[in-house]
Parts: structure tokens; C-alpha cells; sequence
């Protein structure tokens, strides 16, 4: 069965100090759990009052305890992870637009292969796929057929239906 964490003084002022400071709800919500736990409440109690799981109310201490404060308040959710910024990747776009608007096809082979090798490491097809969208890229493929076209033997039984002109 695991220990209670015992927490000094200083550290229920600065966990209550990092709270007044934080402007980002899910950290204020991650402090306030440590801050009831640190005051002495139960698992349950916490839980209850904070809406997080008992478990997850246990992993936050040990979290502090293991990384301190800042593993706690801190961003966790970065966002932007791209290689390149949005110019650089309208960069690489920009011979392929030029094709596509003369009517050729482009491929997201040769797309993923221009930018693996701006980038200097292997990429998903699927990112490929975000930066196109990011671009205002869509898929567009010439169909095959009509879909409300007649069927073959629909039409040569209308050539024979026909009167002949007359002239």
C-alpha cells in the first residue's frame, strides 16, 4: 500500500501561491486537487470535490512529488508541431499548384518526397494530407463516368426506337 506524501508548509504556499498566479482552468483544477490533498483530504473527498478520479488524484501527487510544482501548473498542450511554418510550406507547394492549374496531375508522392526532403526526415502521408488542407487544397479527380448516364443497352435500344430523318 503506498504512503501518504506529506507536504511542508512551504510547499502548501507555493502550490496555493501558483494557484492565484494561473489564468489556465484545467491547471487551476489540477492545483486545487493538490491543494485539498495537501490539506489533508482523503482520495474520495477530493475526488468528490473536484471531479477528477481518486487514481488521478494520486497520480498528481506523485507527479509533484517526482517533478515538482511545474509538472503540475504548467501547459501540457502544445499545439503547432509542424516542420516548417506556413510560408516554407507554400514554398514547396508552389511548383505543384503551377502543374495542377495547368490541368496536370499531381500526386502526393512527389509532394511527401519534396517535403521529406525539406524537412531531412521521414513524414506520415497523412500530414501531407493536413498541409494540403491547410492550403486550401482539395481533391479533385475527373469521374469515370457520368452517374446518371444510360447503360449501354439502354442506348442502342434507343438508336433503334428512332425514325429515320428526314431530309
Amino acid at each position: 500500500m503506498a504512503s501518504n506524501y506529506k507536504f511542508s508548509n512551504e510547499e502548501m504556499a507555493a502550490i496555493k501561491a501558483a494557484r492565484r498566479e494561473t489564468k489556465d482552468k484545467r491547471a487551476d483544477a489540477r492545483l486545487k486537487a493538490l491543494e485539498l490533498r495537501a490539506e489533508g483530504m482523503e482520495l474520495s473527498e477530493v475526488s468528490q470535490a473536484t471531479g477528477f478520479h481518486a487514481a488521478y488524484v494520486s497520480q498528481l501527487v506523485a507527479k509533484y512529488r517526482d517533478h515538482g510544482l511545474e509538472a503540475i501548473s504548467g501547459n501540457h498542450y502544445g499545439g503547432n508541431h509542424r516542420n516548417m511554418s506556413f510560408e516554407e510550406e507554400a514554398a514547396i507547394l508552389a511548383p505543384f499548384k503551377a502543374r495542377a492549374e495547368k490541368g496536370e496531375l499531381v500526386e502526393i508522392s512527389e509532394i511527401e518526397t519534396a517535403y521529406q526532403q525539406a524537412v531531412g526526415h521521414s513524414i506520415g502521408t497523412s500530414q501531407i494530407y493536413y498541409v494540403l488542407h491547410r492550403h486550401g487544397w482539395r481533391k479533385v479527380m475527373p469521374r469515370s463516368r457520368h452517374p446518371k448516364k444510360a447503360s449501354e443497352e439502354v442506348i442502342e435500344t434507343s438508336k433503334k426506337l428512332k425514325p429515320p430523318s428526314v431530309n
